[in-house]
């Protein structure tokens, strides 16, 4: 225990990239940050793990304090520990990312933490490393969406095959080729087609799809082979 006590004692947080798409444009969700230092500036979500918590619990646990959002895609990053990267105390932070859709949670944000959605392309300048955070929260988005299915969480319960290729353009910064986008994605199985269709960007209209859920969480560490050679996608 006598060694124990004499270590450096530290903080350990949890920040939060949190991505939605509207349909248009890939956003990250941000909010202004209302303690010193940095008051008022941008700032990823973010809260400290408390006694009884796994990081896993921490970052829901904040995720629902600040959003209302539960039950979301989540995955880990890597630990950023620069002993310099908060000026208040020795904090470690384990930033996670999440996906959401935009339509289905915008009215659960709380309007006390003011936060915002920002394109992806036109995000400000954030507090400490959160800036650096983002970007290897983009990096782990693009290849694990180069393998697995993981993208269908921003999407709503339906929708067409060219709203789900502009996703994807998105967050590869590259346009498609339609034909060879829709033989690959409709080869997965992963989606049911609808009798419906959308005709808001066409007279003719394409037909919307949902997502074969059961297939999806049976089939999610296949490999989708969408996007070609994913590890130009990783600077």
């Amino acid at each position: 225990m006598n060694q124990y006590a004499h270590q450096v004692r530290m903080l350990l947080a949890v920040d939060c990239i949190i991505f939605g798409f509207d349909g248009k444009d890939l956003k990250i969700l941000l909010i202004k940050r209302g303690l010193e230092p940095e008051a008022g500036k941008w700032s990823l979500m973010g809260g400290f793990v408390q006694n009884g918590e796994n990081l896993v619990k921490a970052t829901a646990r904040v995720l629902k304090k600040l959003t209302g959002l539960e039950n979301v895609y989540l995955e880990e990053l890597h630990s950023f520990s620069e002993p310099g990267r908060d000026p208040v105390e020795r904090t470690i932070s384990l930033p996670y990312f999440a996906l959401i859709d935009i339509h289905k949670y915008e009215r659960q944000i709380s309007d006390e933490y003011h936060a915002e959605w920002f394109p992806l392309k036109k995000i400000p300048k954030l507090i400490f490393d959160h800036n650096k955070m983002v970007t290897a929260a983009k990096r782990r988005l693009r290849y694990k969406a180069a393998f697995h299915p993981i993208l269908f969480e921003l999407l709503p319960g339906k929708f067409s095959i060219p709203q789900l290729q502009n996703l994807y353009e998105q967050v590869y910064d590259v346009m498609m080729d339609k034909g060879n986008f829709s033989r690959k994605i409709l080869s997965t199985k992963l989606l049911v087609k609808q009798a419906e269709k959308d005709k808001a960007n066409s007279r003719k209209g394409a037909y919307y799809y949902k997502l074969d859920r059961k297939h999806y969480n049976d089939n999610f560490h296949a490999v989708l082979n969408i996007i070609p050679n994913p590890d130009s996608f990783l600077k």
